[in-house]
């Protein structure tokens, strides 16, 4: 993983990244969907902008997702689905470390290392929490938990993609949640 480019490497790629316009909240949201209804979401591991413990990293040889709960989302919501993004990652898109959908459409939560009831396919191509591995020497990353309230469930099997995710939810947005952990190697 990215944890063996070399530091010289990463600190040439410093100012190659995704970039946070790129998110799926940015497409998939407005400021009118934000928070709507005091939707938000929050863990227990980190605080809004603080950074990941490296028990959740690729640092760990055992790294899990972080637990995340969530309020009650607006009236109308029938599921719930979370993307969680690098939008610091040096490639043309955000780097997917998480998609999962299936969650029931009211408050709830998601335990230390629990799976979402559907999971897609993370940047490699895998099912399941992809870990937190930034490049030594890039800088720090932003890791961004992207809750979607939506007005109808998804018709999506396990395994989908991000792609996928987004034509899907597109359209079908009444709030989002945004929650970001950040985490860096020196």
């Amino acid at each position: 993983m990215l944890e063996h480019v070399p530091a010289f490497l990463g600190r040439a790629l410093k100012s190659v990244r995704a970039g946070h316009g790129k998110l799926a909240v940015a497409r998939l949201a407005d400021e009118t969907t934000l928070g709507a209804g005091g939707f938000a979401l929050t863990s227990g591991a980190f605080e809004d902008g603080e950074p990941l413990d490296p028990m959740f990293t690729a640092d760990e040889e055992d790294a899990c997702a972080p637990p995340l709960a969530w309020t009650a989302p607006p009236a109308g919501t029938r599921e719930l689905a979370l993307i969680v993004e690098d939008p610091d990652a040096p490639s043309p898109q955000p780097l997917v470390h998480l998609l999962g959908w299936g969650f029931e459409g009211g408050a709830g939560e998601m335990f230390e290392g629990d799976d979402p009831p559907m999971i897609g396919l993370n940047s490699f191509n895998q099912a399941g929490w992809l870990p937190p591995d930034p490049p030594t020497g890039h800088g720090a990353h932003d890791y961004v938990f992207q809750l979607f309230a939506l007005d109808a469930p998804l018709a999506l099997g396990a395994g989908a993609g991000r792609g996928a995710l987004l034509d899907a939810i597109e359209g079908h947005v009444l709030a989002a949640a945004v929650l970001t952990g950040t985490y860096e190697r020196d």
